[in-house]
């Protein structure tokens, strides 16, 4: 039975991709591919609602045991429920929109800015660990880009570089970042690809809850 199920969903999930992928190319199988993208619009938007609903059970519940770390649960609730209520709210007083600019800026600029933070230190120690434990040239350009861009960027407190070099290596450093941020992109388009074109013949099989 197990099998026949997994067949099923085979072929479920790779009837639904081809006519998802054929609705670009062909005008008539059009219709079918808005319909099946709606429905996927609305399972996903379910999913992310029944997700909430699993993140604010599971901080209750920590909260009322009173583990360690229930005090980041209390926050992260009262700050759900005040951006829920500010938003639910909004809709019938539209007054209170700009409170609700001003508490989503509050939260999200600085867990953004703290996140960014913490990711141009991790890039500078792992470039680092990388030169001690493989003291390659590309190592060694990664450690010297990741400075450079610190600097042109930042700049760092301690290091205060004059107007026209900083603008100098500006257009460089420019340069390099469109480059890197090109080659994520286009290396995460081809992994898609590639895991589409997989599941599409079958080789994964995500639906199968393994």
């Amino acid at each position: 039975m197990k099998r026949v199920f997994a067949a099923y969903n085979a072929i479920i999930a790779i009837s639904v991709g081809v006519i998802v992928l054929l609705g670009y190319f062909i005008p008539a199988a059009n219709i079918f591919r808005v319909i099946l993208l709606q429905w996927s619009v609305i399972l996903a938007g379910v999913a992310v609602l029944i997700g909430m609903v699993n993140l604010f059970s599971v901080h209750l519940q920590k909260i009322h045991e009173w583990r360690p770390g229930s005090f980041n649960s209390l926050v992260l609730l009262f700050v759900f429920l005040l951006t829920a209520l500010l938003t639910a709210m909004v809709s019938v007083v539209p007054l209170l929109q700009p409170l609700q600019s001003i508490v989503l800026n509050g939260i999200l600029v600085p867990t953004e800015i703290s996140l960014m933070a913490v990711l141009a230190v991790t890039l500078i120690y792992a470039s680092m660990r990388l030169l001690r434990v493989r003291g390659t040239w590309s190592s060694i350009l990664f450690l010297v880009t990741t400075f450079l861009v610190l600097l042109v960027a930042g700049p760092l407190p301690f290091i205060n570089l004059p107007p026209f070099i900083s603008d100098g290596l500006r257009p460089f450093i420019n340069t390099i970042t469109s480059a890197g941020a090109r080659g994520i992109l286009i290396g995460v388009a081809l992994g898609t690809l590639t895991t589409g074109l997989r599941i599409l013949f079958g080789v994964d099989r995500p639906y199968g809850g393994k």
